[in-house]
């Protein structure tokens, strides 16, 4: 790993050869692989794990639940959830999440826990992911929608 970060938490990770981690990042818990990108102001929480040459923009959040395979772009203030019906109090149902290989989910866009974004899929800049999203499928839109790929 390559820390270029003065200011960051890094508790009991996991973090492959190669990989160069921004500052003010929270990672906890959580497996990197190697070769990956990880920006300023993300959060990974524990239990999730991130395959080799991934690239994790700025202000993303992965909480836990979520699996993200190998070659997979997370654009800037992407949002995974985890629970379906969260609350303050009690206990979380944690839904798992997976992004299979070679995926993109462009910036702003937010996944409801429970779905599987096919393999080189893409989501579009602020899609909200309700379902899952066949290999190869580009959808758009709140709930996203698929759409033909130009």
């Amino acid at each position: 790993m390559k820390l270029l970060a003065k200011y960051h938490s890094i508790v009991d990770c996991e973090i492959g050869e190669g990989t160069v981690v921004r500052d003010y990042v929270n990672l906890y818990g959580c497996r990197i692989g190697r070769d990956c990108k990880i920006a300023a102001y993300v959060e990974i929480q524990r239990n999730v794990a991130i395959g080799d040459r991934c690239k994790i923009e700025a202000f993303a959040f992965i909480p836990t639940g979520v699996t993200i395979e190998d070659e997979v772009f997370i654009g800037p203030r992407v949002t995974f959830t985890n629970d379906l019906y969260p609350k303050a109090v009690g206990d979380w149902d944690i839904v798992p999440t997976t992004v299979k290989k070679g995926a993109s989910i462009g910036a702003g866009a937010v996944i409801v826990c429970g779905v599987t974004i096919g393999e080189n899929a893409l989501v579009g800049a602020g899609a909200v992911v309700t379902r899952d999203v066949p290999p190869g499928a580009l959808v758009v839109g709140n709930p996203a929608h698929q759409i033909e790929r130009k």
